[in-house]
């Protein structure tokens, strides 16, 4: 199991402790937004320390950012007529990280919209008129702080960055050049075929095909841990080729 929420390590512990209970082997890692050529671009850093490293280091700046976009998205809302107060999003997070998620269930809870889903359409979405956009992040700036702190990077959902296969193959080129180690394959929401095609685009440039269910509790009420949709089913072999690259 491994718990890799945004953009902090918070709750790490609690999980490690939990995991060892239970008698399963636990990865501590974290999910960072980046910005790429084509979008947003998630990456995921697993074998984290909980502790002063370069990469916590990029995480407590990356969550002052969200510090100050949240409150430009608040001013947003009470342009457009809804006046949600920074108390009722934080409410919905239950920990220090707040993002957009929290300001749509905020939103749901007001009965503003009657789902996550609409919130973000109407209101949260790139280009939408509650959206503001983060502080650029280079993908090279978060894979060398990660290298630096001994944990190794996995690119996060491929398709999402909705780029052609092309266009795809070539920033995998480029991002193996800078340290990757690994790309998403057995994701949650991929089919069969996608994910065995991603697992072939990993095999062609080195990189570990890895795997998640990609878990976010309410937010995301399809998928569930580990198993995604029901037939995710990520080898056994994976974390243990993952774990070979952090030398």
């Amino acid at each position: 199991m491994a718990l890799t929420d945004h953009d902090g390590l918070f709750g790490l512990e609690t999980a490690r402790v939990r995991a060892a209970e239970l008698g399963i082997r636990f990865v501590a890692g974290c999910e960072v937004s980046c910005t790429a050529d084509a979008g947003p671009m998630h990456l995921l850093c697993y074998f984290v320390a909980n502790e002063l490293s370069p990469l916590a280091e990029l995480l407590e700046q990356l969550r002052a950012d969200r510090t100050d976009r949240n409150a430009a998205v608040l001013r947003r809302f009470h342009d457009l007529g809804i006046p949600l107060t920074d108390e009722e999003v934080r409410a919905e997070a239950h920990g220090p990280v707040v993002g957009r998620p929290h300001f749509a269930a905020a939103l749901v809870r007001r009965g503003v919209t009657g789902s996550i889903d609409e919130a973000f359409g109407r209101y949260l979405k790139t280009g939408a008129p509650a959206y503001v956009a983060r502080t650029p992040v280079e993908p090279s700036t978060v894979i060398a702080a990660a290298r630096a702190s001994g944990a190794v990077v996995a690119l996060a959902h491929p398709l999402s960055l909705a780029l052609p296969p092309s266009g795809l193959d070539a920033g995998l080129a480029r991002l193996t050049g800078e340290g990757l180690a690994g790309i998403e394959a057995y994701y949650g929401r991929y089919d069969p075929e996608t994910r065995r095609s991603l697992a072939g685009l990993a095999c062609r440039h080195g990189l570990v095909a890895t795997g998640g269910s990609d878990f976010h509790g309410a937010y995301r009420p399809d998928l569930a841990v580990g198993t995604g949709t029901g037939d995710l089913a990520v080898p056994d072999a994976c974390l243990d080729e993952l774990a070979t690259r952090i030398a």
